[in-house]
């Protein structure tokens, strides 16, 4: 059998990061990029490991395949991540020239598109709402297991 390489299927692999982020303590949100249908970057939160409110998923992300391509600018590729990046995030999404993003779920209290969506780089398509339900339940059950009774 053939794997389609859709967005479903470079999502799928962004959740995979992030329930390694779950497994971690860490605010389960997974990215990866991804350039002529290739993954050259993975990540998922780590702010509690590295004690860095700055390393989000997306930003591990941007800096690995931006020294995996030898490039600072990602104009040809994608980044495929579980939750919507909040302004830091969209801001370096900004810097680094992203082709496109493609989110699984909202951020309603921090996303970027609170914002407007001019944090983004004008060129960088937007897609929403891939796998929404896997990555929503993912946050949920964090968040659930973190509440006192």
């Amino acid at each position: 059998m053939i794997q389609q390489l859709d967005d479903a299927y470079f999502m799928k692999q962004a959740i995979n990061e992030a329930k390694k982020a779950y497994d971690a303590g860490e605010v389960p949100v997974g990215a990866v990029v991804v350039c002529q249908n290739n993954v050259i970057a993975r990540a998922h939160n780590q702010t509690q490991l590295l004690n860095d409110v700055t390393a989000h998923a997306e930003i591990i992300a941007i800096t690995s395949a931006s020294s995996y391509l030898g490039n600072k600018y990602l104009n040809n590729c994608s980044l495929y991540v579980t939750v919507e990046p909040c302004i830091m995030c969209a801001g370096a999404l900004f810097w680094a020239k992203l082709d496109k993003l493609v989110y699984a779920t909202t951020d309603d209290k921090a996303g970027f598109s609170r914002y407007g969506k001019e944090l983004l780089h004008p060129k960088t398509k937007v897609l929403a709402g891939p796998m929404e339900e896997e990555a929503k339940a993912l946050m949920q059950s964090f968040f659930k297991s973190r509440r006192v009774s």
